[in-house]
């Protein structure tokens, strides 16, 4: 995340670790209040600890969580505004009534901050309940990531519909789409759903337990008949080799972090596809990677994130 010492924005906290910034206009500077308890895995929770930072976000303010268990904060509103918009989203997330209708709040709630703008984007995300997609469906609808065992983890669903968006033109109807590190299935479910009729949507996830349960909740799902006639797939594999067999793709999105973007991913990025991608490793960027039709490459940042590493099932497996 891009930031200097300015006086014109605080954040003061009990720990000094990850807060997650939405929501906010780009050409501001965000200025916050906070309160949190975050610390390492590896250790114990903390005393309390009296920190002030002080921070000015040049251009984007946004950092978010992908698939990294964080706490997360929204950017302040007026005082009437924020408490109605607490009350909403408590609504969405304790609600009472059916899975569908629960999974219909949420989407509703990602559509009033603004995260879905398309109104496609927000019919395929309530076509499939994200209950199926997280084990035993606890806090299936809360706006956080969540663990899926085997040190992975599923996105929050904010993230879901950012990366979505990014992608909506390249998962028209007969497009491909490739999902990277698939997990639950989801996302994969998602854009099989976007890139029907004709399409083809194909998951790779090196961890075979999870490609097996993933295969099982898409069964659970809205996409169920994308399996049966073939047109949505789940492949357990080296994601950073992507998978040619249906290249070129359309539309590629990774759900981990590289160190750089994998040169097998972009061989199989098709001309006028798009990639979206976290790289780094301590320090994070959704990065959005656009190939031209001769073929040449434009990358940009859309925002800081962070994210599990994109690595070997064996360094995954030993907690990386």
């Amino acid at each position: 995340m891009n930031t200097t010492p300015s006086p014109s924005a605080s954040v003061s906290a009990s720990a000094p670790y990850n807060f997650l910034f939405s929501s906010c206009p780009a050409s501001r500077a965000l200025s916050l209040t906070a309160t949190a308890t975050l610390f390492p895995s590896h250790s114990s929770p903390p005393s309390s600890v009296s920190l002030t930072t002080s921070f000015s976000f040049l251009q984007n303010p946004n950092f978010i969580t992908g698939n990294s268990l964080f706490h997360s904060m929204q950017c302040p509103l007026r005082k009437g505004r924020r408490k109605k918009r607490e009350k909403e989203d408590n609504e969405t997330r304790f609600c009472s009534g059916s899975s569908m209708s629960r999974n219909k709040a949420m989407v509703e709630s990602l559509q009033r901050y603004g995260v879905i703008r398309s109104n496609k984007v927000a019919e395929v995300m309530e076509s499939i309940d994200r209950a199926l997609f997280v084990p035993n469906g606890a806090g299936a609808y809360i706006d956080s990531p969540m663990s899926i065992g085997y040190n992975a983890t599923i996105s929050a669903p904010h993230m879901h519909a950012m990366c979505l968006q990014l992608l909506e033109k390249n998962l028209q109807p007969g497009m491909h789409a490739l999902d990277i590190g698939s997990g639950t299935g989801y996302l994969t479910a998602c854009f099989g759903m976007m890139v029907r009729p004709e399409g083809r949507a194909v998951g790779v996830e090196h961890i075979p337990e999870l490609v097996s349960s993933s295969i099982e909740n898409i069964q659970k799902s809205a996409a169920a008949q994308l399996l049966k006639d073939g047109s949505l797939s789940v492949h357990a594999a080296d994601g950073r080799k992507g998978w040619p067999e249906f290249a070129p793709y359309d539309a590629i999105h990774v759900g981990a972090a590289a160190p750089e973007i994998p040169q097998a991913l972009i061989d199989q990025l098709k001309p006028g596809g798009r990639m979206v991608i976290p790289v780094g490793n301590m320090f994070q960027d959704l990065k959005v990677v656009d190939k031209k039709s001769d073929g040449s490459i434009s990358v940009h940042t859309e925002t800081s994130v962070r994210y599990v590493p994109l690595t070997s099932r064996e360094a995954q497996l030993r907690g990386y």
